[in-house]
């Protein structure tokens, strides 16, 4: 399918690139866009730069055994804050004999115009995850000495990465980031996003946001422009941006396929009216009467001060909060009362017995959270899906979407109150739980929810959706699109009804390579979780591929859910432990004795060693044949186990 016009097509584009402010806005008016490059920083070299110094020194004593060069102009600042102090060649030539390791091209570069090659050079996207992942490939840092150049603020991230792995490390920083002798244009952008008057921008540089942010403090604004972002697309240039950007608290839109300038202003040209079009649904979404955050709203609410929410803030606990996915299901005797009556949908249409099943199994589990009783499915309905579920079959949607042509008749969520019984299950299910438990809601991820819209049921190949996906990049999209619109209406309304998070279930994203994923379906992922309340925790789980979960991570309050497949120290060093997480036991354990329960519980949290932000539960829900006793068991060993 051809590709739609780079065109920005008369949009309010701001920039902060600096180096090449000049370059940016020529590009920006090329693509049909009105330019608004403020630049936002100016590289300023500490001098004098005594720890420079005497980090050169200890790498030609040889005290010093691998040096991480972080970035290209970090390299030259940090040869010039030497060169009157030490033999610049001696230097060099001390780098030669041992290991070094680029970021990238850039560092890489740098040292070459100084004749030397590095040992080791990180790929795309040169975040701290690929640099020990690097790592990890080819050097042994155990017991050895490792200098990082940094550029900036420290990246505690990394530090802890290779602190993880039994070096010593030592930073040298070499440079700070002032605001640049002008700061006209900054203070226009920074007045103008806070006005709602800029309908893009993008983000070249991680400290660009520290410094839009500073300029914003200096000005007396910083909820102004906070307010003014949530309107407005964020675009960030990569990884190591965005992180930052999150960091902020502030949310980004889009990523382009290459972490380069041309790249981020022809792509985000090309899908500015999609963005653009997606922020302000997502803008009406959040700040709608009936979905207005419960911080604007509300006072926080009791569970506030839960195990279980205190764990996705990445709070110290006294003990490691607890509940399970499916914890109300068909191996409890009452459910199976409840159930023999109707069917499926009739259960999940009755707030009253919804709510009754889930509290009957919080009640006799002792679990910490509770989460809505209902399905992944129903938000299909009112999209234009006729959904059946058959006995033996499972969920049979008789109207698949198969061709670009079959999504004229899919809708957005238009009309959410046809999902009021689902709003009404978590209002009653709040009202009978203890004040002390936290309810938690829930919808499927888009990719799930697309494949069982194509596939028309389960599927082992997934052969309709990957063909979808793989041949008719517009027609995905606007699936996607739509599935993302809704699913965020879907949530924000559980949210107004009295949820306290909410939890995103991606239980077909196994299929799927890191590839595939980053471009199939991150993008919305990263559109939902930026519309959802910002109040309240977000669950990101997707089952079946560990090589995912770095990309799970979403904004600050953002909790991974974490599968069986991996282990759970090895999964969180992925994720990086600034990062919340949820899991891991795998469910089939519950079928064994207790013994072996409480062994795999007790290894399971040794493997955590007491480091806060982690939530027990299992890596998918409680299967039908698990004995009740088994799972009260396992809740009470959780508790006695993991005190503190």
């Amino acid at each position: 399918m051809e590709k739609a016009p780079a065109n920005f097509d008369g949009l309010n584009v701001a920039a902060l690139e600096s180096r090449r402010a000049d370059d940016m806005a020529r590009m920006i008016t090329r693509h049909g866009g009105v330019a608004h490059v403020s630049p936002s920083m100016r590289e300023v070299p500490i001098d004098p730069n005594r720890p420079a110094i005497d980090f050169a020194y200890r790498v030609m004593t040889g005290e010093v055994n691998v040096v991480v060069l972080m970035t290209g102009v970090g390299f030259r600042f940090l040869l010039r804050a030497i060169e009157r102090h030490v033999d610049q060649q001696r230097f060099l030539d001390a780098l030669s004999d041992i290991t070094t390791i680029c970021r990238g091209p850039k560092p890489a570069a740098a040292m070459r115009e100084f004749g030397l090659t590095t040992t080791y050079r990180v790929p795309e996207p040169n975040t701290w995850r690929e640099l020990l992942q690097t790592i990890d490939a080819n050097v042994s840092i155990a017991n050895q000495v490792v200098g990082v150049q940094e550029y900036g603020v420290s990246n505690a991230s990394l530090v802890a990465g290779l602190e993880a792995r039994g070096a010593t490390v030592e930073t040298v920083r070499v440079y700070g980031w002032e605001f640049p002798e002008s700061t006209e244009a900054l203070e226009e952008n920074v007045n103008a996003l806070a006005a709602g008057k800029r309908d893009m921008l993008l983000v070249t540089s991680a400290h660009q946001v520290v410094n839009v942010l500073r300029m914003a403090e200096e000005l007396n604004m910083v909820d102004d422009l906070r307010r003014g972002l949530h309107s407005t697309v964020i675009a960030s240039i990569g990884p190591t941006t965005s992180e930052m950007l999150r960091e902020c608290e502030l949310h980004v839109d889009f990523e382009p396929s290459h972490p380069k300038m041309g790249h981020l202003v022809t792509e985000a040209a090309r899908q500015s009216n999609e963005l653009t079009k997606a922020k302000r649904r997502v803008k009406q979404i959040r700040w709608s009467e009936e979905s207005k955050p419960q911080s604007d709203t509300m006072p926080p609410h009791p569970s506030d001060d839960s195990l279980f929410m205190k764990a996705c803030r990445g709070e110290a606990t006294e003990r490691t909060p607890v509940w399970l996915m499916r914890q109300a299901g068909r191996y409890m005797s009452e459910y199976r009362e409840v159930r023999a009556k109707q069917s499926f949908l009739e259960l999940c249409a009755n707030p009253k017995l919804c709510s009754e099943v889930m509290c009957t199994a919080v009640d006799r589990l002792g679990v910490d959270a509770a989460i809505i009783f209902s399905d992944l499915l129903p938000l299909l309905v009112p999209m234009g899906f006729n959904l059946e579920f058959v006995a033996g079959d499972g969920p049979v949607i008789h109207n698949p979407v198969r061709c670009g042509e079959d999504l004229a008749r899919v809708r957005a969520l238009d009309k959410p109150e046809k999902l009021d019984f689902v709003y009404e299950t978590v209002r009653q299910t709040r009202a009978d739980l203890p004040e002390s438990i936290p309810l938690i809601g829930f919808a499927g991820s888009p990719f799930t929810l697309a494949s069982y819209a194509i596939e028309g049921g389960g599927s082992r190949q997934y052969t309709n959706t990957k063909k979808l996906m793989h041949s008719d990049a517009g027609a995905w999209a606007d699936l996607m699109n739509k599935l993302s619109e809704s699913i965020t209406v879907y949530l924000n309304h559980q949210i107004a009804a009295g949820a306290q998070c909410v939890q995103l279930f991606d239980s077909w994203a196994g299929c799927l390579s890191p590839s595939d994923y980053s471009k199939f379906v991150l993008p919305w992922m990263k559109q939902i979780i930026a519309g959802i309340d910002p109040s309240v925790p977000v669950i990101n789980f997707a089952t079946g591929n560990p090589e995912l979960l770095p990309l799970l991570r979403g904004d600050r309050r953002t909790v991974v859910g974490v599968d069986w497949r991996i282990s759970l120290d090895v999964a969180w060093q992925r994720i990086g432990h600034d990062c919340a997480v949820q899991g891991n036991m795998d469910p089939s354990v519950l079928l064994a004795d207790p013994d072996v329960i409480r062994e795999t519980v007790d290894q399971l949290l040794q493997s955590v060693d007491g480091r806060p932000g982690h939530i027990f539960n299992l890596g998918h829900g409680v299967l039908k044949e698990t004995p009740v006793e088994n799972v009260i068991a396992l809740v009470e060993t959780v508790k006695e186990l993991s005190q503190r």
